[in-house]
């Protein structure tokens, strides 16, 4: 943990003060960059500057400076030297990969010449300065094979959840401005953490633009799927069905909800709403089929075709309650993939018209990359013993059952 402290006598609240609050900012993010490599500096160095120590494994020899360019300005950083050996630090490679991806996104949209005014004005803010055809060049090859590394990688790990979802972002393609799908898939592997295991550009959300998405994932890996949530979409549920036999579809509540509602009369939508909301927290699956069976007898005559729906995709939206309590209310809905669209969402109203799909891929990957490792990194999504628990009994009572049965048969 590193802390930073500020006096009334600090340059960076005179600049707040004075409501130069930009500088102030770029300031603060500057002495909280270098206490952070001072922070690393001593942790691998095992003693504190000036400390003598038995543990010490080297000595500090003076400082580099390091230039890195952010949202609010560029920022030069003292980055420490040892006499043997090499400080390492990924603060610039983690922070940059983002960045540069957002602003080689602006900066292609200037230099092919498809920027408005606004979008040029944005990059001189951002980056404080013009940027050459070479310069971009350069930033491309450096970046483009890490996004690609990332989204190719083995997937080596058993994933018993899937989550998948489309976003739809603007880019030029054969010379005129297209509607670009953006599929996307994340999972909860079998240590409990969310990964984001892959991304494809698309035409659209077609069954065959969704199954060559699932042919790439599971060349590259994926197997063994117990539970796929997604949305109702025709293309995508037809996908998951001929890819992922034996796993359960579990059709998103949220969107289903919607839809339902759609069909029920306007004075009676908030009162449906909330029988819904309750046959969706019964605490089992015959609690759940007793409240639609009510539902269903209160509004037959009121709301025929939203009862039709709900008796006709129940067994989808309550796919869940084959798995024990815990898991549930996390894999019933697509909304957790729903807020990382969100996250790519804000990005993209800056940028508005990606100028190809490469940029499209390049910035989308970058911000995807970073959630990735924060989510491998944190806390985990589920403790996955009950899980676990729950399949070896259903293998042992399948065994037995077997056994028995071939028992009978001789």
């Amino acid at each position: 943990m590193t802390q930073i402290y500020l006096t009334l006598e600090d340059e960076i609240l005179k600049e707040l003060m004075l409501g130069n609050r930009e500088e102030a900012v770029a300031k603060l993010l500057n002495k909280v960059f270098d206490a952070v490599l001072q922070a690393q500096a001593t942790e691998q160095l095992q003693a504190e500057p000036y400390e003598r120590s038995d543990e010490r494994v080297s000595q500090r020899n003076g400082y580099r400076t390091r230039s890195l360019t952010t949202r609010v300005g560029g920022l030069v950083l003292h980055v420490p030297k040892f006499r043997n050996g090499n400080f390492s630090t990924e603060l610039f490679a983690r922070y940059q990969r983002s960045e540069k991806a957002l602003l080689l996104s602006l900066m292609e949209m200037v230099i092919q010449g498809v920027s408005t005014r606004k979008v040029t004005e944005i990059t001189e803010t951002l980056c404080g300065t013009s940027f050459s055809k070479s310069t971009v060049s350069a930033l491309c090859q450096e970046l483009d094979p890490i996004v690609e590394a990332f989204r190719c990688r083995p997937l080596e790990r058993h994933y018993p959840f899937l989550v998948v979802d489309a976003i739809y972002m603007k880019a030029r393609n054969e010379n005129r401005v297209k509607s670009r799908g953006f599929l996307i898939a994340t999972a909860v592997n079998d240590e409990g953490n969310r990964e984001v295991l892959g991304f494809e550009i698309a035409d659209g959300e077609s069954e065959a633009s969704w199954s060559s998405f699932f042919d790439s994932l599971k060349a590259r890996g994926l197997r063994a799927v117990d539970l796929v949530s997604s949305d109702n979409h025709g293309g995508l549920k037809k996908a998951i069905l001929k890819h992922f036999h034996g796993a359960a579809w579990q059709r998103c509540q949220t969107h289903f909800s919607k839809n339902l509602l759609d069909k029920v009369p306007k004075k009676l939508r908030s009162e449906v709403k909330s029988h819904l909301t309750d046959l969706y927290n019964a605490p089992e699956l015959s609690d759940a089929k007793s409240r639609k069976q009510s539902m269903l007898e209160k509004y037959e005559d009121t709301a025929p075709k939203a009862m039709a729906l709900l008796d006709e995709a129940f067994d989808d939206v309550t796919a869940v309650y084959a798995l024990p309590a815990p898991y549930r209310k996390r894999l019933r809905t697509t909304n957790g993939i729903e807020r990382l669209n969100e996250e790519l969402r804000r990005r993209e109203r800056v940028i508005r018209i990606f100028p190809n799909d490469q940029s499209l891929i390049r910035l989308m990957g970058a911000l995807l990359m970073e959630h990735h490792e924060k989510w491998i990194n944190g806390k985990k999504y589920f403790n996955m013993d009950l899980y676990f628990d729950q399949r070896d009994e259903a293998r042992r009572q399948a065994l037995a059952q077997r056994a028995e049965h071939l028992h009978v048969v001789k």
